[in-house]
């Protein structure tokens, strides 16, 4: 394996990397960026971005993911194509992370930006309709439904959240839950806020068998699982809230993270519990999961990563 000295290394290419490189470049830390397997992260699956500030006419997800590269790059950041594999962060003073399985890079400070990544049904229709109707965030493609009817499956205080958020904005929402009625595994509050909610028609006892549509989502079939029974519901939007995984696994045993796998970072900050390591956007991020925040922690991340450098020369 060979090896490289750096003072930066950013950790993954999404809202909160490419902003970290934007900070860190724009300080002299001359950052060098791994994007991972899925450069520009989720936003690339997103078709149209309208709630970031300074696009009035919206963008796709991909365009907003290149010109944040491009202005990354303007300011001397090192974009490169490649995925950390491990890291080693025994030593007080140097961060040591392989790349790809041949390179190591030994580094003064490391800003992990990794993302998460949403947890799917395993659906080939799901696969082939994934931003063409088919989405994993209702707060960020919602609005494109407005006055429709659209299903969310679903059956945590995340998934009755969006469905509520839905109901505000949709003619009707269908709400596929596998359990018996009464046994979601949300809170008992928000349960009763969405059976109380008249936009939101609750399919108890149910699971999806096929979403419908050729270039955009026209309905979804699903299966009583007691019964067998097939029906299908006629919706323009069909919403996946199972989850998110943190994409956080190269990193355990060595930094904090709660149960769910997200890095736990001190309030305040981007600071992990490891000096000289910060982390940004949705790897530490359960609450939001938004491109402009996702931006904002990768602000913070380079800024303190900035002033640890600064303190130590």
């Amino acid at each position: 394996m060979s090896n490289e000295k750096i003072q930066c290394l950013i950790i993954g290419s999404g809202p909160a990397g490419y902003t970290a490189a934007i900070y860190a470049a724009r300080a002299g830390l001359n950052p060098v960026l791994y994007t991972g397997l899925q450069p520009g992260g989720q936003l690339t699956m997103t078709n149209d971005v309208e709630n970031f500030p300074g696009y009035p006419k919206g963008i796709t997800g991909p365009e907003m993911m290149v010109e944040f590269q491009e202005q990354a790059e303007r300011f001397g950041a090192d974009v490169r194509f490649g995925t950390a594999t491990s890291v080693d962060f025994s030593d007080a003073n140097v961060k040591k992370v392989t790349i790809d399985d041949t390179l190591v890079l030994e580094a003064e400070t490391v800003i992990i930006s990794t993302g998460a990544s949403a947890k799917w049904l395993g659906l080939e229709s799901e696969t082939r309709l994934n931003g063409s109707g088919v989405s994993a965030c209702a707060v960020c493609d919602g609005f494109f439904y407005r006055g429709q009817d659209v299903g969310i499956v679903g059956a945590g205080d995340t998934a009755c959240e969006e469905a509520t958020y839905l109901a505000n904005l949709c003619n009707k929402v269908y709400m596929i839950v596998r359990k018996p009625k009464g046994q979601m595994r949300a809170s008992v509050i928000m349960q009763n806020r969405v059976m109380a909610n008249p936009k939101i028609e609750i399919l108890w006892e149910s699971e999806t068998v096929e979403i419908l549509g050729k270039d955009g989502v026209t309905g979804f079939q699903v299966k009583n699982v007691t019964t067998g029974a097939i029906t299908e519901k006629a919706v323009t939007g069909f919403f996946v809230a199972i989850g998110h995984q943190p994409n956080s696994g190269i990193f355990k045993g060595m930094i904090d993270m709660d149960e769910s796998g997200y890095i736990m970072t001190i309030p305040g900050s981007a600071k992990t519990n490891i000096e000289g390591v910060f982390a940004c956007g949705d790897v530490q991020d359960h609450v939001y999961r938004q491109a402009i925040t996702a931006a904002g922690t990768g602000c913070m991340a380079a800024l303190d990563a900035e002033r640890f450098i600064a303190a130590r020369h």
